[in-house]
């Protein structure tokens, strides 16, 4: 192999590993999402949890965080609002890195 295959094998290795974080942390971000939720709705213990794995699931939907924002949305009610579920996701994104990166470093 040449230097520039070499360099190519190890971007394309890099993007892709990138990539699989993302995918992870996005996952853990709509877990800790669901959770959040949870607690405002009063689910603790298995209820919590299999209401926030129904929020990693709404993912799946489409592209973007808009399906689960708008099932989270649905689900609080009056409790939340649009915009306040938008800004904990971007808290919780944070967060769901840095647990990403403590299980991998």
């Amino acid at each position: 192999m040449t230097t520039f295959e070499n360099r190519e094998k190890a971007f394309e290795n890099k993007y892709a590993h990138d990539e699989e974080m993302m995918f992870k942390a996005v996952a853990r971000r709509n877990k800790l999402l669901g959770l959040w939720a949870a607690g405002l709705m009063g689910k603790t213990g298995d209820d919590a949890t299999d209401y926030a794995k129904s929020v990693v699931l709404a993912d799946f939907e489409e592209a973007g965080h808009e399906d689960v924002v708008r099932k989270v949305d649905a689900d609080l009610g009056d409790k939340s609002s649009p915009d306040a579920i938008r800004a904990k996701m971007e808290e919780l994104m944070a967060e769901a890195k840095a647990q990403i990166m403590s299980e991998v470093g």
